[in-house]
């Protein structure tokens, strides 16, 4: 099993920066994908951003250019780098480990953007 450790949360102004971890332990396989997801209230989760054990990433539309997900392979940790924040970024972020035979999620960690 992969078992998943989120941190990083908070209230945060518009505009300012916030940084959430997601580490990973269990049975990593050479091949994952890592990623976060946010769902907000009345609103179905979606898609923020996901990284591959090769390097790959992909973010939501509306987060290019804002978000970043930097990894420490060393760590089995993600991150996901949040700048320029707006009060439309306010959710519960979650964190997923996805592969061949693992879909894990995190608990979750509250993000709220507001003055």
């Amino acid at each position: 099993q992969v078992q998943l450790v989120e941190s990083g949360g908070g209230l945060v102004q518009p505009g300012g920066s916030l940084r959430l971890s997601c580490a990973a332990s269990g049975t990593i396989l050479s091949a994952w994908r890592m990623g976060w997801y946010r769902q907000a209230p009345g609103k179905q989760r979606e898609l923020v951003a996901h990284i591959t054990s090769g390097g790959t990433t992909n973010y939501a539309d509306s987060v290019k250019g804002r978000f970043t997900i930097p990894r420490d392979s060393a760590k089995n940790t993600v991150y996901l780098q949040m700048n320029s924040l707006k009060p439309e970024d306010t959710a519960v972020y979650y964190c997923n480990h996805y592969s061949t035979f693992y879909d894990a999620w995190g608990q979750g960690t509250q993000v709220t953007v507001s003055s």
